[in-house]
């Protein structure tokens, strides 16, 4: 397959987006290996409880895991600051957060970009709780080591802030953004699902791109693996939001484009701008992360004579010896195969 019938799949929401995602770790990979495609990303929102699973399939397929996180960004000067921002009343074309928070999507180019990741993820949780676990520019510039971001969904900030005509000060945000991350490690990402949302503000996405020579980016924000799992979707964000499937105001994908489409379904979208699948495949090249395989375990110092399985059982005999006065129920005993071994006495 030639680079220009391949793409790589950058931002993925699985199951791990609670309530929001519907592709299930196994089923997606097996997608994308049938797909014949080289490396699939996991972003889930505001997590990474899922990656060393994510990781070890996609490994097992043969697919390159990609480590990633889509976050949700503090408004303010930090994530403890529950001030939201008013987005110049933006209505319908404000979706982000209310004001408590933007999106943008993180991926881990080295381990260290994915310890770095994990690291902003638990700020985020401990510190940065309003409505959802928010990271904030303090953590950006600290961890932006090893990591390539984008300018994310339409909730991003950046394109909120063109949606409601704030071009100059969108065009500050990516300034901001490429600084922070260095050159070359920060993309405008383009998505088109067919809806208005995401249209209005396309264009002014790609002459801020080019009026700071940023990459761009094609993805295609998966939240399911098939197109038939449309519904289950809808149903995961009704439970999400107490609504129902009856519910003709509910909050609902406008579109039911989320999920594993070919290469050539992509390309054919973004047929004008070629280069925004070509840097899926250059991203996928870059990305190279490895979880370290070692015993968590806490280690004890063994007494001379004993193996470990040895000194454990006795362990547990004098334990069990202790709270039944020198003689154990027979039950206590036969599921753990210590029928052989004598009872100490009580001291």
């Amino acid at each position: 397959m030639s680079k220009s019938d391949s793409f790589v799949h950058l931002h993925v929401h699985t199951d791990y987006s609670m309530l929001d995602g519907a592709a299930k770790v196994k089923q997606l990979i097996k997608e994308v290996a049938s797909q014949e495609m080289p490396a699939v990303a996991m972003t889930d929102h505001g997590n990474m409880h899922g990656a060393f699973e994510f990781y070890t399939a996609a490994n097992e397929a043969g697919i390159k895991p990609i480590i990633g996180l889509e976050a949700y960004v503090a408004p303010g000067t930090h994530r403890s600051d529950r001030t939201p921002v008013r987005w110049n009343d933006g209505g319908e074309d404000d979706i982000s957060g209310n004001g408590a928070y933007t999106h943008m999507t993180l991926l881990s180019e080295t381990t260290e970009g994915m310890h770095n990741l994990f690291k902003m993820s638990s700020h985020s949780w401990l510190e940065g709780i309003y409505y959802k676990p928010r990271i904030d520019r303090d953590l950006l510039n600290t961890y932006a080591k090893g990591l390539i971001a984008t300018s994310g969904c339409v909730s991003g900030e950046i394109q909120t802030r063109l949606r409601i005509g704030q071009y100059d000060e969108a065009k500050l945000v990516a300034a901001e953004m490429q600084e922070i991350f260095g050159k070359g490690n920060y993309f405008i990402e383009l998505m088109d699902h067919g809806i208005g949302i995401e249209r209005r503000s396309t264009a002014q996405l790609i002459s801020l791109a080019k009026e700071l020579s940023i990459p761009l980016l094609a993805t295609n924000d998966l939240h399911y693996t098939h197109e038939t799992d449309a519904e289950a979707q809808e149903a995961l964000l009704c439970l999400q939001t107490a609504t129902t499937l009856n519910d003709a105001n509910r909050f609902k994908f406008d579109s039911q484009g989320y999920f594993v489409k070919s290469a050539a379904e992509m390309r054919k979208i973004f047929a004008d701008y070629p280069e925004a699948c070509d840097n899926t495949l250059l991203i996928a090249e870059r990305s190279e992360v490895k979880f370290e395989k070692r015993e968590l375990m806490p280690k004890f110092p063994v007494p001379e004579g004993e193996t470990e399985a040895s000194w454990f059982a006795k362990e547990v005999q004098i334990g069990l010896a202790k709270r039944f006065s020198g003689s154990a129920p027979k039950s206590h005993l036969d599921p753990v195969s210590y029928t052989h071994l004598t009872l100490p006495t009580k001291a």
